[in-house]
């Protein structure tokens, strides 16, 4: 709070930030803990940060709320749009926009009768979706191996069940641990049915092969968990069959409805999963004695018809006596039949050395002679005609090889060189034109640039006693030798103190005598 020095009223001045800081203290203070009944408006879910911004309106009037990522993890239930809920925070505003709201701490269903029609709105909900159809509910198995519990490991429920499954049929039973009530309820038992569904058939924990969701009974509110929609899309899409077994028999939620089957109580879940052993023993002993007695007549059955069979079958000696009088006589046939054969390959070997005597040989090389010296009289003859051949071949292409031809073409191309000539002279004497130009463009431009140019305007270069340019005042010490370039020469000189700061006052020398000046009247410096 400030006031202007010259202003005529007393009236207190405020700024912006100051009058919005007094205000949201104001509102903090007098509504630091108030509880609020209105409908949801404006619910759009969590923003990216886990915040969750909407309003809170009845039929006369609207206020703004928000709910903090750390209060929404913890409510029981999410808000949904047009649900009439209790809200309990504090007021405070919002100085970027001149807006008051409340920030809820915590939130509750106003009354069992909006928790009612929550569920029957979220009912006709999931079951539009087809999550309650029956034609997709699962047959549990008749001998389950593993069954899987999720329920509170502390609770009688666990204890029930347990002890149910050991008298009946004794199998493998893994609990899940969760909160069968309370804020994190749903989110457990959701994690439970999902972890379950991820187990490796032949990991190092066996995957159940049905599962037990159970719970003792308890209000609406205390069931509320089961009625998440995560617990019920969670159940719904489950590959291991489900038994519901929340609450007493007149309790209902809405993961009954998902489930493949329905339990009254917990016993009567850990009932229908596994058989009674003992009936199971008394059916298979009963099926051995109908097993063993069947199998007696069968074989009685059968080894009297194999006996009827047997005296319809010949004896072996009437079977074989027919093969046996084929060989004897094929045995018979063997010794003439290699007579035979020898024979006649004596008679064929005898004609065949009758075909290679010395006389028939000697007239087959004279005759391959002759045959030779008639091929060498024919060579001479085609030799000749080959060449006739190729020689008319020849020359059609030689009479297209004129001189006429040739001079054209070499006048042709002694024309095409001589353009060629003319035109590299033009195209030198273009290039050395350029060239010349721009070297006189750049012997301009170095004039211009040139310190001799400055020195023509009227100044002087400085020079040290080595002949190198001095280009600070700092690097000249008193009694340094100098020269000085002029336009028309250079002027010696000699340093008489050091450089004057920047700014600042130099000291006055001595009064000394004053000596000549150069030419552009720089003495003066020294």
């Amino acid at each position: 709070m400030t006031n202007t020095p010259d202003s005529t009223s007393n009236v207190a001045e405020y700024t912006v930030s100051e009058i919005s800081g007094a205000l949201k203290r104001t509102v903090e203070d007098a509504f630091g803990h108030v509880r609020v009944r209105g409908e949801i408006s404006g619910y759009r879910g969590p923003h990216s940060s886990g915040h969750a911004y909407f309003s809170l309106k009845d039929d006369k009037a609207r206020i703004e709320a928000v709910i903090w990522r750390g209060s929404m993890s913890r409510l029981r239930f999410l808000p949904e749009e047009g649900m009439e809920v209790i809200a309990t925070g504090k007021l405070t505003t919002y100085p970027g926009s001149s807006k008051y709201q409340i920030v809820i701490e915590q939130m509750e269903p106003a009354g069992a009768g909006a928790l009612m029609a929550l569920l029957e709105e979220r009912k006709r909900k999931l079951a539009a979706e087809g999550l309650f159809d029956p034609a997709a509910k699962q047959l549990l198995p008749y001998m389950p191996r593993v069954i899987g519990v999720v329920t509170s490991p502390t609770g009688a429920v666990i204890r029930d069940i347990i002890h149910r499954i050991t008298d009946r049929f004794p199998v493998h039973v893994i609990v899940w641990p969760v909160r069968v009530q309370g804020e994190t309820c749903g989110p457990e038992v959701a994690a439970a049915v999902n972890g379950f569904n991820a187990l490796a058939p032949d990991g190092p924990l066996p995957r159940p092969d049905v599962l037990i969701v159970a719970r003792g009974g308890g209000s609406l509110e205390d069931l509320w968990g089961f009625n998440d929609e995560i617990v019920v899309r969670a159940v719904a899409a489950s590959d291991i069959p489900v038994i519901s077994a929340v609450g007493h028999e007149t309790d209902w939620t809405l993961i009954d409805l998902a489930a493949d089957r329905r339990a009254p109580t917990p016993t009567g879940a850990a009932e229908m999963a596994v058989p009674v052993k003992a009936d199971l023993q008394a059916t298979v002993a009963s099926l051995a004695a109908r097993l063993s007695s069947g199998m007696s007549r069968y074989l009685g059955q059968r080894r009297q018809t194999q006996r009827a069979l047997s005296r319809a079958l010949p004896s072996a000696d009437q079977l074989l006596a027919l093969p046996r009088r084929r060989f004897d006589e094929a045995a018979a046939r063997l010794g003439r039949a290699l007579q035979a054969n020898t024979q006649k390959k004596r008679a064929s070997f005898d004609g065949h050395a009758r075909q290679l005597s010395p006389r028939l040989l000697q007239r087959r090389i004279i005759e391959r002679r002759r045959h030779a010296e008639t091929m060498a009289n024919r060579l001479p003859r085609c030799l000749e005609a080959f060449l006739r051949e190729r020689r008319s071949r020849f020359s059609g292409p030689a009479g297209r090889l004129s001189p006429e031809p040739i001079r054209r073409h070499a006048e042709r191309a002694r024309h095409m060189l001589v353009q060629l000539e003319r035109r590299g002279d033009q195209a030198v004497a273009l290039v050395l034109e350029r060239r010349k130009r721009r070297s006189g463009e750049l012997e301009r431009l170095m004039r211009t640039l040139s310190y001799e140019s400055v020195l023509e305007r009227g100044f002087a270069v400085v020079f040290d006693a080595s002949g190198n340019p001095v280009k600070q005042a700092a690097s000249i010490h008193s009694g340094d030798a100098l020269a000085l370039r002029f336009r028309d020469g250079d002027v010696q000189a000699v340093a008489t103190g050091g450089a004057r700061p920047e700014g600042g006052s130099q000291p006055k020398p001595k009064a000394q005598p004053k000596p000549a000046k150069a030419s552009g009247d720089q003495g003066s410096l020294f």
